[in-house]
Order: structure tokens, then sequence, then C-alpha cells
């Protein structure tokens, strides 16, 4: 078997020609970090078993961030193992550096130039190239199968043949005063590496040959500076003069304006969640609701009547198991068109230009523009987006990256919001979700300030960051991501709302006794611990057991919240109409006494806590003491937060919107004029005896 690294940049199409040499299906985009670990899977050709390792993005064999340290360690670790490097072929010059990083290790390397964009901006010499690097050069399109032969043949060639044929020493090492006194044991064909790396004053080499670092001397320039140099003969001679900058673009001029920016992404997220709660999503789920009530009715109808009408094994069936299928499959298509419009905000390098305006914003409360992805994909799914957190370089900044992620409005709870919301607020309800998605972001950046300021300051941080040029979707690619999407949120998310709604319906549907409450007539086990916890509910609005119930039950998984009010009211899960017109009804079980606590409500599902799943992976990802101080800030700012909504609700109720946001906006100008007038009351006058004093010296004392 033949083994193979893939090695490159971030957004040189790495992933990509890994899903293509291998029919697998991992994660794409245009993004730093999107592959935070090792991922290995083989495929034959021409009878040759390949296993192939994707390996995080890095740009240099010096690692910065928790993921260019996976990358770098996996690489050191198999100095033998040969390496498929690729570069994109409109950014070479830049790539080139960690191409001649791999070099300078001695590791078997093919470069396989990705020739991404259909007008690429200069033409390359791929002869030339592979001369002066004294390695095969391959040109591919890594979204196009039909050009992957040759690489496949060279690195059959190279494995087969001439692996450990001698290589090219490049001309510019010999200009390098490499002192290799102190490598001691290391192996001879690695000396030139890590002498290198010594010069660069690299502390991970350091640690490795037993050298304190602060008695080595600064060369990063001089090393990088003869990098460049051979890189731009490379250039000179291989390649012709660009004819435009990388990733360049005129709407950039727009969509990264001071003033525009933050209008633009928030017009683009009004869009998405139109499209999809209230045309495209809406119709298609209402659609595969009235093709499951006309398929399968009957069928159910006909399969309960075999147990007898009166048996608790129907409402068994028919609640638990069938009523859960249907509300899975009946909110499938807006989770799809979710995901998608996500998708197309990352493929089209629109998320890394959100990333670098919300860099100096972020950078401000204590995190980095890479969190900004983070975030973003919380709007998915938060248990998969802390993984993301990873790629913070600073521990405190992974923390409270991880720890704000379950403040975005995850897929699983926009069916709280279709419901409820719509029932209540109509198609006034599209304002109300991007309210509440736009809430998550202002109380995690809030929070964040406040962890900054107390308990995580962070340290400074690097931020690097490429634009890539703004490219489409292929029909290929949406068709992928919608199967992706559909696929994990059936067998994920599908699983797990099935069977927690059988765990629901049973603590729902017997006492603590173990008897079948309809023919008993008692009380059901979350029904007595709904009572018990409804009074601590009821200056939100909401002190009823039934939704103090269905909150608790949300715990396991946000989704479970709709189909628990749906089981206590008895109503068919996969009807929104039916759910929404129980819950304005007064004789149900569970009901709203007004919008203002249906508001309450569904901030604090926004807030109160993360579902188990994602609980789980913050405490491997951040530990269990960050994680328990974390929920425990969760349910303290949901209850504040929700009582802070429903009271200023009651207030517009009362007195009508307008009124209430003049008087708002009075209190927060005289508010901001108070502050004013303090920070200026205090200000210390200047020093009459020196400039550079702060207000600390005898004369001032």
């Amino acid at each position: 078997m033949i083994n193979v690294n893939l090695v490159g940049n971030a957004n040189t199409g790495k992933t990509t020609l890994f899903n293509s040499l291998t029919g697998a299906h991992e994660h794409v985009g245009n993004w730093h970090g999107v592959t935070v670990e090792e991922k290995a899977k083989r495929y034959s050709f021409k009878g040759q078993e390949i296993n192939i390792v994707d390996l995080p993005g890095i740009y240099s064999l010096t690692s910065l961030s928790y993921e260019e340290k996976v990358a770098v360690d996996y690489i050191l670790k198999t100095p033998d193992r040969l390496v498929v490097n690729i570069c994109d072929a409109s950014n070479l010059q830049r790539n080139l550096y960690l191409t001649l990083g791999l070099l300078e290790l001695g590791v078997p390397v093919i470069l396989a130039v990705n020739q991404i964009d259909k007008k690429p901006i200069c033409k390359i010499d791929y002869s030339s190239l592979g001369k002066m690097l004294g390695i095969k050069v391959v040109p591919i399109n890594a979204r196009d199968k039909s050009t992957l032969g040759a690489l496949n043949d060279a690195i059959l060639e190279l494995e087969n043949g001439q692996k450990n044929s001698e290589r090219k020493v490049l001309p510019y090492i010999k200009s390098l005063n490499l002192d290799f006194s102190r490598l001691g044991k290391i192996e001879e064909k690695l000396k030139v590496f890590y002498a290198i790396k010594l010069l660069e004053k690299d502390e991970e080499i350091a640690k490795k040959v037993g050298i304190n670092i602060e008695n080595l001397s600064d060369h990063i320039e001089e090393v990088a500076r003869a990098r460049y140099d051979y890189i731009d003969k490379i250039f000179s001679s291989c390649m012709t003069k660009q004819t435009r900058v990388y990733g360049r673009s005129k709407f950039d001029k727009f969509v990264m304006n001071r003033f525009l920016a933050f209008p633009i992404f928030l017009l683009f997220l009004a869009i998405a969640f139109y499209l999809t709660f209230f045309s495209i999503g809406a119709w298609c789920s209402d659609g595969l609701s009235f093709l499951l009530d006309s398929a399968f009715k009957p069928l159910l109808s006909w399969l309960t009547g075999l147990f007898g009408q009166s048996s608790w094994i129907v409402s068994f069936f028919e609640t638990a198991i069938v009523g859960a299928l249907g509300s899975i499959l009946g909110f499938l298509p807006q989770v799809a068109l979710l995901f998608l419009f996500l998708s197309i905000l990352e493929d089209s390098g629109y998320l890394s230009r959100i990333a670098f305006v919300f860099e100096d914003i972020l950078s401000k409360v204590g995190l980095s523009g890479k969190s900004v992805y983070t975030l973003l994909m919380g709007f998915g799914c938060s248990t998969t987006a802390v993984l993301t957190a990873r790629n913070m370089e600073d521990k405190n900044s992974k923390i409270k990256t991880g720890l704000l992620t379950p403040y975005m409005s995850c897929s699983a709870k926009f069916p709280i919001y279709a419901v409820l919301g719509g029932a209540f607020f109509g198609a006034k309800n599209i304002f109300v979700i991007l309210g509440l998605y736009l809430l998550g972001v202002v109380v995690a950046i809030s929070l964040s300030f406040i962890l900054e300021k107390t308990l995580l300051k962070s340290k400074e941080q690097t931020f690097i960051l490429e634009f890539p040029p703004y490219r489409s979707m292929s029909f290929k690619r949406v068709l992928s991501v919608l199967w992706d999407n559909v696929k994990l949120f059936l067998i994920r998310v599908g699983t797990l709302i099935v069977s927690m709604n059988v765990i629901v319906w049973i603590l729902g549907n017997f006492s603590f006794t173990f008897s079948y409450v309809a023919s008993s007539g008692g009380a059901s086990m979350l029904e007595s611990l709904g009572k018990i916890l409804a009074p601590i509910f009821i200056p939100l609005g909401f002190g009823s057991w039934g939704l103090v119930s269905a909150l608790i039950a949300g715990l396991i998984a946000k989704e479970v919240i709709v189909s628990s009010i749906a089981m206590f009211n008895h109503v068919d899960e996969a009807s929104e109409s039916l759910i929404g017109d129980s819950v304005k009804d007064p004789t149900s079980a569970v009901y709203f006494t007004s919008p203002s606590a249906v508001i309450a409500y569904l901030v604090f599902s926004l807030l109160y806590f993360p579902c188990l799943a994602t609980a789980s992976v913050l405490s491997k990802e951040i530990g269990k003491k960050w994680t328990f101080i974390g929920i425990v800030i969760e349910l303290i700012v949901a209850y504040i937060v929700a009582m802070m909504a429903y009271n200023l609700a009651r207030l517009i109720e009362i007195f009508g919107f307008w009124k209430v946001f003049v008087v708002a906006i009075l209190i927060i100008i005289v508010l901001c004029s108070i502050c004013y007038l303090i920070k200026f009351l205090r200000k210390k006058k200047s020093c009459p005896y020196s400039s550079k004093c702060k207000g600390d010296c005898k004369g001032c004392k």
C-alpha cells in the first residue's frame, strides 16, 4: 500500500482533491481551518492501493495555530512518506513558500498545481518549474476527475522507482550559515531542515534537540529573504507576469465598505431567512406534510386499529414514533435550505470578507476574525461548530468562542420560532426570527466583552486570511451540499429526535408509580416536575407546567420542544398550523396567555442551554470546568434577557411600539450623556511639568 500525505495552503482545493481521488464527501470551504484534523481514506489505481491523508491547511512548516500544529507534527512524524503538495495556479508565488519548506525537510514531493480558475492570472511553464525545484510537477483541476490520472501515475512512479533517489539541493540553502554542530543524533537527511529551523528560532524544533530558544540568534528574516528571492527567480523564469491581483474584486468596494458591509450582510441573512421560512422552505414543508398525511394517515389508522382503540400502544405508536417522524420530515426542507445558504456564503468567498470586516469589532471583545466562522457555523449546528474553535491559537479565545457558539440560533431552534412565532405574529414573524438571530449575536458579543475584562483576557493573535476570488457553486456541488445535510439531519438529528421523543412520551404518559396516566388520571412524571419548576417562570410570563416541561425536554435536543408541546396538546406534530392553533386555545393543556409571553419563551429557548451533544463536545474541547461555568452563565443570562424581553413586549402591547421606541431612544441618549459627563469630569488635566506624565508625578499629586 502506498501512503501519501496531502499538504497545501488553505484555499488551494486540497480537500476537493481528496474528495475527487477517494470519492469522500469531506467538508470543503474557502476558509483557513475548515480541516482541523487529519482525515485518511484509501482508493485504488491500476491495481495499487493508495492511502491518502488530508492534513489541515498550512502556510509553512512553522505552526502558529492548532490545526497547523496537527499538520506539521504529522509531516515530521512521517518524513519518509510521499507528499502531494497542492498549490493554486493563480496564487503559486505565495504557495511555493511551503513547497520550499517541504524540500528542505527532504520528503519526496509531487507538486500538484490546481487550475481552479478558468482564467488564471498567469501562465506557467511546468517543465521549467519542475527542473528548478527538482521534483515532478503535475497540472490538475481538483474538481475534474479526468485530470487526475497524471497525478496518480506520478504517485506510482515516485513510489516505485524514484522515491529514494538523490534529490536536488536548492541553491539558496548553500548561502545560509547552517550550524550542524548542535544537532547531535538527528538523522543525516533531517539535519538541513533542523539547522534551518534553528536559524528561524522554531520553538518546537529547539525543544526536540534540547536547546534553550533564548540562546539562539534570530535569522528569520534572512531565511525568509533567501526563500522569497529564489521564488522570485522561479517566477521570472517559469511564469508570465500576473495580469491582476489574486482575490481582488470590484464587489469588495461594497461588501467590505465600513458603512455598507453590515447592512449588506443583514440583507443577505434576511433574504436567506425569508426563502427558508416563508416562501420556498414553507411551501416545500407544507407540500411534504400534505403528502405524508395523504399517504400515511390511512395506513396508520389501519395499523393502530389492530391494537384496539383504547390501548396505550396506539398512543405510543401515533405520538412517539410516527409523530416524531412527521415532525422531522416536515422541517426537513427548511433545514436543507438553511444549510445550503450557509454553504453558498462560504463557497462564494464572501465569508472570508465577512471575517475580515468583523475582525476589528471582535478583537475589541477578545475574539479573532477566525471566530466568525465558528459563530456562523453555529447557525447550522452548534455541536459541529464548536469543533472549529480548535483553530484559535490563544487558549482563552478558544474557550470564549466555544462558550459563545450555543448563543447562535442553530437549525434545531428554528422549528420553535416557526411554529410558535408563526401562530402569534403571522407574516411579521420574519422580523421576530431575524431579531432572535441578531439577539443571539449581540448577547454573545456582550458576554465576550465581559469575559475579556474579567476572567478570560486574550493575548494578541495573528490573523492570517486570504481573499479567494468570488466563485459560483456548481450544480453538482449544490446537490452534494443538499444531500450531505439531509443525510446528516436524518441520521444524527432524526434518530435523536425519535429516541428523545420516546423518552419524553414515557415521562409525559406515566406517573412516578409507572401507571398510565390516561387510565389512572394521575399526573405524569414530566407534569409533576414541570409543576415544581413552573413558579420560577411566572415573572417571564409562562409559568405553565407544560411549557416548562417542554423546556426540560429541550435540554436533550431543542427540536423536542415543539414535539413535546404537540404531544401535551394531543395534536399532529406534522402540522405546524394545528400546533400553532393549540397554543392559542385556552382549553389546551399548553397555551400562551399573550404574545409577550411567546416572545419571552422564544428568547429563553434561544439562550438557556446547549443540547447535550453540544455540552459533551464543549467538555472535551474546553474542559468540564468551563463547560459548567458556561451553562450556569447561559441559564442566568437567559432568565434575565427573557424577563427584559417580556416586560418590553408588555409595554409595547399597552402603549404601542412607537411610543416605547421614542422613550427608549430618549433614555439611551440621557444615559450616554451622563456617561460622557462623568468621563469628562474625571478626565485629568495635562501635567504642566512633563508631556510624558500620566498624572502620577509629584507635581500633579
